[in-house]
């Protein structure tokens, strides 16, 4: 059974900050990356449970989007009876690790 993927307040604003930092309305290349990152968490609506946990929460995943040095960390959680996947935080790999509280 495939699973909601739903977009948390948090992603959201992640998204649009990614959307604006990488000024996808005027680059081809950045259009392409933005709307790569995007298929790649909603792949999630299938094999949730594929990802590894984040070091930081065991009870979380991380799904890798792109490649060195512009990797970008999807955080999520899979909400199992709900058949949910929130996606919680969008960052680039190279930040330091998040606390619990960024989620707000």
């Amino acid at each position: 059974m495939a699973y909601l993927v739903k977009f948390m307040p948090r992603a959201e604003r992640d998204m649009v900050g990614i959307f604006l930092a990488k000024d996808v309305e005027h680059s081809d290349a950045a259009r392409n990356w933005y709307f790569g990152l995007q298929d790649a968490i909603f792949t999630l609506e299938e094999q949730p449970t594929r990802c590894p946990e984040t070091p930081e929460n065991r009870k979380l995943k991380q799904l890798l989007y792109g490649s060195k040095p512009h990797v970008y960390r999807i955080i999520y959680r899979i909400l199992e009876k709900q058949k949910i996947v929130e996606v919680l935080h969008i960052r680039h790999g190279a930040r330091k690790r998040f606390g619990l509280s960024e989620f707000k």
